[in-house]
């Protein structure tokens, strides 16, 4: 049976989904009626996007399942594979379309209709805030690696469409001066500084991807905090933290705790160890989805 979190996590998928669907339907036709590279890069990104996600809506049931023997770490490292793939894929599509809209320039570049461009991603941006919002405030009740996936794109569309919107607004005023030889490159020129501007993300994403499938100690801010929380919770125990190991793969976070007794006495209390485990577990529970911890002792070699 679904957990409250599982069936209000394909919801806001959903949603955006066919949201997505819809504004990607328009862009392409944009994209063919004013044959514009900047429009079409946007129709490919959100494509791209789009056939990433109808897979992982069937997926989402596996994210769900408890650990066991056969799978230690259950299924959370399908969400970080899932999202190398879709970061590789989107990848790839920004150097392709970096490189053919810089090619067209190098051709000497073509017109298009300046006007008509601003206005459709006027819409498109108005469009996008709704669901950012929308989003936004959705996330609120349950956020999860693969709706803040979904929250970047929203905002990348966003900030693309009015980047977009008042550079062919600036294009379609320069038609009538001495800058109008420039207006040729405007289309290609404009896609290409989107390529430069969306690489960051997937970039970043791939490389925090690996680390997670390969099992590396998360961010400098994420052991950071649970340091702290881990000192914290042992001022009133007579031990120390020998050493605290931390893995974060897709939404599911581990934390080992292993202690060693200090001048006063070198026997560890099990009922300490569930009380540590339960207050760290307290303090830590809003800044992971879903979160195991476990205090264990320090046992020499």
């Amino acid at each position: 049976m679904e957990s409250a979190r599982e069936q209000l996590e394909k919801r806001i998928l959903k949603i955006s989904f066919a949201m997505s669907c819809i504004l990607s339907a328009v862009e392409v036709i944009a994209a063919i009626v004013l044959r514009s590279h900047t429009v079409l890069m946007d129709a490919v990104f959100d494509a791209a996007e789009l056939i990433m996600m109808g897979p992982f809506l069937v997926l989402i049931p596996l994210l769900y399942r408890p650990v066991n023997e056969r799978h230690p770490y259950g299924y959370a490292q399908v969400e970080s594979l899932f999202l190398i793939i879709k970061y590789m894929t989107l990848l790839s599509l920004i150097i392709v379309m970096f490189i053919e809209n810089l090619r067209v320039i190098l051709s000497g570049g073509h017109q298009v209709s300046s006007g008509a461009i601003a206005v459709f991603e006027i819409c498109l941006a108005v469009g996008s805030i709704i669901m950012y919002f929308f989003m936004l405030h959705m996330s609120r009740k349950y956020e999860s690696p693969t709706i803040h996936a979904e929250i970047y794109m929203w905002k990348t569309d966003i900030i693309g469409s009015c980047g977009v919107a008042a550079a062919f607004l600036a294009n379609f005023f320069l038609g009538d001066t001495v800058l109008k030889p420039i207006t040729s490159y405007m289309d290609s020129g404009v896609a290409i500084i989107m390529s430069l501007f969306l690489i960051a993300e997937p970039v970043k994403e791939l490389i925090r991807g690996f680390r997670q499938m390969m099992l590396f100690s998360p961010p400098d801010d994420v052991m950071d905090k649970v340091r702290n929380v881990v000192k914290n919770a042992l001022e009133d125990y007579p031990y120390n933290a020998a050493f605290i190991d931390v893995i974060q793969t897709g939404r599911k976070t581990w934390i080992e705790v292993y202690l060693k007794g200090t001048e006063d006495t070198h026997m560890i209390d099990i009922d300490h160890l569930m009380e540590l485990k339960g207050r760290v577990a307290a303090d830590l529970k809003d800044d992971f989805d879903q979160l195991y911890v476990e205090f264990k002792p320090d046992l020499p070699e």
